[in-house]
């Protein structure tokens, strides 16, 4: 984006993967295997599993599947997913985007369990937030709200007093079913109308104000880091 667009919040909701954390390889190899076992099209599994918990994608992309074999393929992914972190770096600008909410009201909002989610953090070489919702924190994956709700109440904020980081289509439409309006990040987010959309962080500038709210520039100068 080139205009500068400015948004005010009480709270940042931040979605993990693409969003602060390129794990785009690992994802990428993770799932097509899982494709070529199901005799699926790989690109066009790729094209579909951003955003959501590993069996909901599955039970997307098979409908008729029983759901038993889906939450098994699951686990074993999950595992796998977390002892491979070669290439899980952070997204550019996100270790100054995360130091700038050092003592601001934020969760992390992701699909992925504790244990992925510390193991990607940690490489990425980024602070784990105070509040975090993950997969065992909730029933259902995005694109259903519950995770950002979740988030917001932690937090003590209304949901319209929040704004959701996210990269893809599920995650976008759970910050707007959730009542929030949501900042897309990557290219990949601009199809599916968030509220605003940068390249990477380093277009994000978070600034503090006394009265507790917090001031988002989009599309600011570079910030270093």
């Amino acid at each position: 984006m080139t205009a500068t667009t400015t948004l005010t919040a009480r709270a940042l909701l931040l979605d993990m993967d693409s969003t602060i954390v390129n794990s785009e390889a690992v994802v990428e190899r993770c799932w097509r295997g899982w494709a070529a076992e199901q005799g699926l099209d790989e690109d066009e599994v790729l094209k579909v599993v951003h955003g959501r918990q590993g069996w909901a994608t599955m039970a997307a992309l098979l409908p008729d599947r029983p759901m038993e074999l889906n939450l098994a393929d699951n686990r074993r992914m999950l595992a796998q997913e977390t002892s491979d972190m070669e290439g899980v770096v952070p997204v550019p600008g996100a270790p100054a985007f995360m130091a700038a909410l050092a003592g601001l009201p934020h969760a992390l909002v992701t699909s992925a369990d504790i244990p992925l989610s510390d193991a990607r953090m940690g490489a990425a070489g980024l602070p784990m937030p105070t509040v975090r919702i993950t997969a065992e924190s909730v029933s259902a994956s995005k694109p259903d709200p519950e995770g950002f709700l979740k988030g917001a109440a932690e937090l003590g904020f209304a949901p319209d007093d929040c704004l959701v980081f996210e990269d893809s289509e599920a995650g976008i439409e759970a910050g707007r079913a959730a009542g929030m309006r949501v900042v897309g990040v990557g290219d990949r987010a601009a199809a599916f109308a968030p509220t605003a959309q940068v390249t990477d962080l380093t277009q994000v500038r978070i600034e503090a104000r006394a009265d507790g709210m917090i001031t988002i520039r989009l599309g600011a100068a570079p910030q270093s880091g």
